[in-house]
Order: structure tokens, then C-alpha cells, then sequence
């Protein structure tokens, strides 16, 4: 769902800022503006409601695609100045969580402090993520889809890791969710950039339209799952 969720921040950031000409200042605005909005809904809400969730992920991720974009290309920063400065201030925000004595284990968010954190985390995370896509598939020379096999094998790894060592799972899941931000930035470009470029060329309008569908059913799933399970705790028949 996640790695679902960052390719289709990448295709939908993109359809707004290059296939809509809205430009990356401009859709960087509007992006956070959605991102506000739903991330005040999903800080109100005293339980996991799957639609409310997965839309903020989903504004962070597009929210993150023309950040980075404005950043590197905009102010000309270019994708490893860019990717430096975000893996820095992402440092920082998980310092600073550390620092406050509260567990990083994403089941065990409690408090508003501490799920404000996390939703800074996964808002520069994905930011980062797209910045990093974006080095391997242009600075790098790897192109679209060596950045999208390389990003790939190492969560694969990360998989492997989990299931063999005892290396602690929440520094696993957040290199994994971080990871997953240029795998899906890179599969985004596979998907929508032209075949002279090393794409697809299946377009922003279409890409976005099928993974929001794929993306849906999987929401759509959580939520049954999710019901399910909180009418079995009160002794509910549906």
C-alpha cells in the first residue's frame, strides 16, 4: 500500500505541476494545503480510520514530489545538495524524537506530540524519497529503472533482515519506509516518462488514474479488515 502510495505521489505531483503546468511553487502550496487538511482530520481522530490515514500519506507523498522538485530544480539546489539538506532535517526530527524518551514503534504513538513527529517524519521522508529517486535515475546514470531495481533489492534486503537477524524492527520499518519513497518515485518516471527517456510512456493522467484504483480496493480491504475486527472486540454482529 505504501509503495503504491509514493508512485502515485509521484505521477499525481507531477500531473499537477508538469501535465497541468501548475508549476512546482504553485503546487507545492496546494499540496500542503491538502496535507494540512488532512493530516488536523487524522490528528482529531482517536482511532486508525484506514480512507483518513492513507489520505494523509498519500498528500504527504505528493506533497513531497513537488517540494523536492521546487527545491532541486526551482532553486537549483540539485538532487544531492537537495537530498543532503532533507536527510538532514530528517535526522534531526528523529533526533529530537529520541531525545523526548517516547518509543519511534509507529504502534505505539500515543500522544499529539508524538504523532505530530511522526507525521513530520513521513512528510520529509517522502520528500527525501523523491529527491533521491531522482539522483539515481538522472545524476547517477543508472537511468529510471536501474534507480527503481536498486532502490528494489535493498528493500527486499531490508525483508530478509527482519526475518533473520535481530536487528531492531523499528529501525528496519523506517528504513524501509523511507526506501520506499524513490522506489516509488523511480517506478512512477518507469511508468509515465517516454520510451526515448527510458519509460513506459503511459502518461501522468493514466498512471495516476489506475493506481488511485489500486490503491482504493487495497484502502477498501483495510477498512473491512479494520470493522471486522473492532465488531469482534464489542461483540457485534455485523
Amino acid at each position: 500500500m505504501k509503495i503504491c502510495a509514493t508512485t502515485l505521489g509521484e505521477t499525481a505531483g507531477d500531473l499537477l505541476s508538469m501535465t497541468l503546468k501548475a508549476g512546482y511553487a504553485t503546487s507545492s502550496l496546494i499540496l500542503l494545503g491538502i496535507f494540512l487538511v488532512t493530516v488536523i482530520g487524522q490528528l482529531r481522530s482517536s482511532c486508525y480510520r484506514p480512507f483518513l490515514y492513507w489520505a494523509v500519506i498519500l498528500s504527504t507523498s505528493t506533497a513531497g514530489t513537488t517540494l523536492s522538485d521546487f527545491m532541486d530544480r526551482s532553486m537549483e539546489l540539485g538532487y544531492a545538495k537537495g537530498s543532503a539538506i532533507l536527510l538532514g532535517i530528517l535526522s534531526m526530527i528523529f533526533a529530537y524524537w529520541r531525545s523526548t524518551g517516547s518509543s519511534m514503534a509507529v504502534d505505539q504513538v500515543q500522544t499529539r506530540k508524538v504523532e505530530v513527529l511522526y507525521w513530520l517524519a513521513i512528510l520529509f521522508s517522502n520528500t527525501l524519497g523523491t529527491a533521491l529517486g531522482d539522483f539515481l535515475a538522472d545524476d547517477s546514470g543508472m537511468g529510471f529503472t536501474g534507480g527503481a531495481v536498486l532502490i528494489g533489492s535493498l528493500l527486499v534486503m531490508v525483508v530478509v533482515t527482519a526475518f533473520t537477524t535481530k536487528i531492531s524492527k523499528v529501525v528496519l520499518f523506517w528504513i524501509a519506509f523511507v526506501l520506499t519513497r524513490p522506489f516509488g518515485a523511480t517506478l512512477g518516471d518507469v511508468l509515465t516518462k517516454p520510451k526515448s527517456q527510458g519509460g513506459l510512456d503511459s502518461g501522468t493522467i493514466g498512471s495516476s488514474a489506475v493506481l488511485s484504483g489500486v490503491l482504493l480496493v487495497m484502502v477498501g480491504i483495510d477498512w473491512r479488515r479494520v470493522t471486522k475486527a473492532t465488531l469482534a472486540k464489542y461483540q457485534i454482529r455485523p
